[in-house]
């Protein structure tokens, strides 16, 4: 199969700490990847250890460590494999006082593409981002998603063969995180030309839900990878949803039980993860002890997990 990210034995150290530990992982055209994790769990190290900007340590007695980019080894051939690279960092790095399309300009032809390059490329990726209605407008002026997606533009203004996108939609809202991710999906989509690979790291379960692959990361580690609908498929059958007031008390009477794993709210609802092939069991007692205790239920059921349910159980490994 043929790969445009690949990465093997991957570790950096800063001082005592170990942000990158033994990391391995492969992407493939057209696939999103999606890397989960808490805060300082090596998610930002890791991206900047793809595009080159922070060097990997070389570990003695362990073999040695790669990162390919679209077949160019990043420790030997860089130049080659960051033209390859387009890179979307956590916060908006253009350049407010110009224009939008004097960034997008700036950017293409700082990769090289000539004026009879850059001119049809801009308007074309502006149109791709929605927004080529601005481009006379200085970033400046334009609001934390359509920063985003001028970012966004920047990045694929050069046609690489892998995008990374460093938690892309941190502060910005629901509708244009919506938007963001419908352009993402397109471009691995594409049926002209090749597919990219997107390399993506979030703090939102919903967007890993929408990746091909996740990998979720802890402590410089990624400690488990798979498909969102097979990793949920993990706890099948030991999450119930409980509804019902007071929730406090609820939750109390669902801690207290030997068979509850955790009792944790989702908005008005608890999710419990109980011990497998205890569910009905759990719903039994709880039937009976929350209304004994003064609380009411007006929900008790199975419900499919969610990704959030896999990342809280890992994180509590």
């Amino acid at each position: 199969m043929e790969l445009l990210i690949e990465v093997r034995n991957l570790y950096r150290s800063f001082r005592d700490l170990k942000a990158v530990d033994g990391v391995n992982f492969q992407v493939a055209p057209g696939e999103i990847y999606g890397l989960v994790g808490p805060d300082g769990a090596g998610k930002t190290t890791t991206m900047r250890l793809l595009c080159g900007a922070v060097q990997p340590d070389h570990v003695k007695g362990r073999e040695g460590c790669l990162i390919r980019i679209a077949g160019y080894d990043i420790d030997r051939q860089v130049e080659e494999a960051r033209a390859h690279i387009g890179y979307l960092p956590q916060r908006f790095s253009l350049y407010e006082d110009l224009t939008v399309m004097e960034n997008l300009r700036f950017f293409a032809e700082v990769r090289g593409l000539s004026t009879s390059e850059w001119k049809p490329r801009c308007m074309e990726i502006l149109q791709f981002v929605g927004l080529d209605r601005f481009v006379g407008l200085r970033a400046g002026m334009l609001s934390g998603g359509m920063k985003q997606k001028l970012g966004l533009a920047a990045a694929l203004v050069h046609r690489p063969e892998v995008l990374l996108l460093d938690e892309p939609t941190t502060g910005v809202d629901p509708v244009t995180r919506q938007d963001f991710w419908q352009l993402i999906i397109r471009l691995t989509g594409e049926s002209s030309g090749n597919p990219i690979a997107v390399f993506v790291s979030t703090p939102y379960m919903d967007e890993a839900s929408r990746c091909d692959r996740v990998g979720f990361m802890r402590k410089g580690k990624v400690i488990l990878e798979g498909k969102p609908a097979d990793l949920r498929n993990r706890l099948e059958g030991r999450i119930l949803e409980l509804r019902g007031q007071p929730l406090q008390l609820l939750r109390t009477v669902a801690e207290a039980d030997g068979d509850v794993e955790t009792a944790l709210r989702f908005g008005d609802r608890m999710h419990l993860r109980v011990r497998q092939g205890h569910a009905e069991q759990v719903m039994a007692r709880l039937g009976e002890r929350i209304p004994a205790e003064g609380g009411e239920i007006s929900v008790l059921r199975r419900i499919p997990p969610q990704l959030e349910d896999m990342f809280i159980a890992l994180q509590e490994e």
